[in-house]
């Protein structure tokens, strides 16, 4: 039996790298996978693009009404009539775009359709709150894996925080694709309740002051 994978970490942690490169590996063994993500995320339009400059284009977009189970079929079908074998895999790109429904689909088509299902995406929001999609996938997800990238100060980066010029902002739509006004920087808890005064999920305030946020110095466990 296949399973379902969940790569995720914070922005620039090298989701789309890491999946474009899973994509070389199975063609470089001839093998045949299959490339998706959703349309709502409209960075690239219909390519993968890795922050390293390497884009490909995806076989398929997924619509917010999607069938990924039918869509996957089609898309398969083709692939086994026009190259002559089966697909190796199936590779998600911004996964926590989809549905709750549209993940139930991935976790079917790996154990009924025997087909490994990688799924890569960030796990929350600007605000520290969970994508439907993520959240479905640490849910039910055969494996996790979390991909790590580095805060300003060296530590491990957790959180995404949005900016708009040079301000961070903490309240706003859940969706916001990083473009030329809307960025996006990866920071470690204590540099993103710094910037937040402290607060969690736009405006719930913690317990102890921002001041009181901080770590000791020494190695980061996490990168030792």
């Amino acid at each position: 039996m296949a399973k379902l994978y969940f790569r995720f970490g914070a922005m620039n942690s090298g989701k789309s790298t890491s999946m474009l490169q899973a994509a070389y590996n199975y063609e470089e063994r001839g093998q045949h996978v299959l490339l998706t993500k959703p349309v709502i995320d409209t960075k690239g339009d219909r390519d993968i693009v890795s922050r390293l400059g390497v884009r490909r284009p995806v076989d398929f977009l997924l619509e917010p009404d999607a069938d990924v189970w039918q869509e996957f079929g089609i898309h398969r079908d083709r692939v086994l009539q026009e190259l002559g074998g089966p697909t190796a895999c199936l590779l998600v790109d911004e996964a926590q775009f989809l549905r709750e429904s549209q993940v139930d689909d991935l976790l079917r088509i790996a154990i009924l359709q025997d087909v490994p299902v990688i799924a890569y995406g960030i796990r929350t929001d600007f605000q520290t709150v969970a994508f439907p999609g993520s959240r479905r996938l640490l849910e039910i997800a055969h494996s996790l894996e979390e991909m790590k990238t580095i805060c300003r100060c060296g530590r491990k980066a957790v959180f995404n925080a949005r900016q708009v010029g040079e301000r961070f902002i903490f309240a706003g739509d859940q969706v916001a694709i990083d473009g030329a006004d809307v960025t996006y920087m990866s920071l470690c808890g204590a540099c993103y309740l710094a910037e937040s005064g402290g607060a969690l999920s736009s405006g719930r305030p913690v317990e102890a002051a921002p001041a009181a946020f901080g770590y000791a110095a020494g190695p980061d466990a996490d990168f030792a």
